[in-house]
């Protein structure tokens, strides 16, 4: 057998592979249909994060490779999204707009075939959600270089809207301009995170252009687009969208540079095994008073992950904080250690119980 035959000859073996993946997805997809149905008789919701949760883990154990892991994932998070489609259409708000990073962390979360719709506001997605309006929102909340966004932090603090997941991306932060050139670069704009971000990189590169903040990467792109002496600190998708140029990639000062975003709703997640639960307490200011607040997450044995302080806006000079840790709030050592906690706060307030980010 010659190479080209035996090139051939590989290649419908792919064809037939191929025919009977189609064929599975279909099955699935019918399978998925009969669900849909049921949960619409029910008054069940189609997106359910701890099935979803499961059947990732399930697909994870299951693959011997030569695909890595996150690439199963990535394929299946499109295959659950078009049979969540044919289930129910969803809608998810999300900071926008489209191209921004935000955007790009909705779709890692929820997969392509979801109807999104880009708020010019973190409070504008808290809005919708509370509203109804929309099935969830995404908002960011951290950034491994620049920290936290408090404005998500307070809007939770108010809002009724629960924490329904996470999802944690990897930021690559390019330079984008109409004609990819630097000699052309005379103003810089971004998101203020975006900016702080790349902060060190800029100053030794383009010391002599202006750097202005924007309300987003994706209108920094926008603004970039429209003249050829703007340049956008944005991501390849904006570049993309926006019809720009790279003048230069990975400009971040850190490279491991990550955000987290919240999933928002009103319909809590049920346990996983492998949970997280987000809270906000207040205590009347005295000596220990914070050692005395942690105490209870020690006594039973609950890992923290993150602790944030807040001004209260009630006081000066006194604090909320808020603290992620692991465990779910229906597990009886997370309800002792609340209850524990309850007891010395002037104020406690739950703001979710969701999966873990994969």
């Amino acid at each position: 057998m010659s190479r080209r035959e035996s090139l051939d000859a590989l290649r419908k073996k792919i064809d037939r592979v191929d025919s009977r993946i189609v064929a599975l997805l279909n099955e699935r997809a019918s399978l998925a249909l009969k669900i849909g149905r049921y949960k619409d008789l029910n008054g069940e919701r189609v997106y359910v994060a701890s099935r979803e949760r499961e059947v990732y883990r399930r697909i994870t154990e299951a693959n011997h490779g030569p695909l890595p892991p996150p690439s199963v994932r990535a394929v299946f998070r499109e295959v659950l999204s078009a049979c969540r489609g044919i289930e129910a259409q969803m809608k998810v708000a999300f900071f926008g707009p489209e191209a921004t990073f935000t955007h790009m962390a909705a779709q890692r979360h929820f997969g392509s075939t979801v109807r999104y719709r880009p708020e010019p506001t973190i409070a504008d997605v808290f809005r919708e959600v509370g509203a109804g309006n929309v099935d969830y929102g995404v908002v960011p909340v951290e950034n491994s270089t620049e920290g936290v966004v408090t404005h998500t932090l307070d809007l939770l603090q108010d809002s009724d809207v629960q924490i329904c997941g996470e999802v944690s991306i990897d930021i690559e932060l390019c330079l984008l301009s109409r004609s990819g050139r630097a000699a052309d670069v005379r103003r810089i704009l971004s998101h203020s995170h975006a900016l702080g971000q790349c902060r060190r990189w800029l100053g030794a590169h383009h010391a002599n252009a202006s750097v202005e903040a924007v309300a987003s990467t994706a209108q920094a792109a926008r603004e970039a687009r429209a003249d050829r002496q703007v340049a956008a600190v944005a991501s390849r998708l904006a570049g993309d969208v926006y019809g720009l140029k790279i003048v230069q990639a990975n400009i971040a000062d850190n490279q491991d540079n990550m955000t987290r975003f919240y999933i928002i709703g009103d319909d809590p997640p049920s346990p996983t095994g492998e949970d997280k639960t987000s809270i906000v307490f207040a205590a009347k200011d005295r000596v220990g008073v914070l050692h005395e607040m942690l105490a209870p997450f020690a006594g039973h044995g609950i890992n923290l992950t993150k602790i944030e302080s807040r001004p209260s806006r009630q006081k000066a000079w006194e604090y909320v904080f808020f603290i992620d840790f692991q465990g779910h709030r229906q597990e009886e050592h997370v309800e002792k250690a609340l209850e524990q906690l309850g007891q010395s706060c002037v104020f406690l307030k739950v703001l979710g119980s969701y999966p873990q980010s994969l």
